[in-house]
């Protein structure tokens, strides 16, 4: 395998954690987001709060912050992050029935904050998928991807959607 580009292997292949010490601390920014796909009947018993374990988004909000901060357990390479400013944001479609979730991370660091974003966005959308499952076993995951990281030595990237 090679692995000359990969940051996360040495020089014999090995993995291991970056050496982020000599980096300057600088602003950095990650937006994410994902959608949840539903039936209209689960997407309205979310909408309208009547889904017996109570105000889903709200949860799924609370998750995604929760899962933000745990990245560094979760993901084996990641440093800890000292985040600044964690946002979550929903938006609801009805053709066809999804929930979109929208994170953006802020830290001052010397790495950037991509994969919290990533995870926050998994976990808010897993969590919306275990407060319905009950009513809604049909439920599939797509279009999850970093939108936007900002700062740091290699600068902005902004995905270009294809859809």
């Amino acid at each position: 395998m090679n692995t000359k580009n990969l940051n996360h292997f040495n020089e014999k292949g090995d993995a291991h954690m970056v050496d982020i010490g000599a980096k300057k601390i600088s602003n950095r920014t990650a937006t994410a987001s994902g959608k949840i796909f539903l039936n209209k009947e689960t997407l309205e018993l979310i909408l309208t709060g009547k889904s017996k374990k109570g105000d889903v988004l709200s949860v799924a909000r609370i998750a995604a912050i929760q899962g933000c901060k745990q990245t560094s357990s979760l993901i084996p390479l990641c440093h800890q992050v000292s985040i600044s400013h964690v946002s979550v944001d929903f938006s609801e479609c009805y053709s066809p029935p999804t929930i979109k979730i929208v994170v953006s991370v802020e830290s001052q660091g010397q790495t950037g904050v991509e994969m919290e974003a990533l995870v926050a966005v998994n976990i808010g959308l897993l969590t919306i998928y275990d407060m319905v499952k009950a009513v809604n076993r049909g439920i599939e995951f797509g279009e999850i991807g970093l939108d936007f990281k900002g700062g740091g030595q290699s600068g902005n990237w902004q995905r270009v959607k294809s859809r």
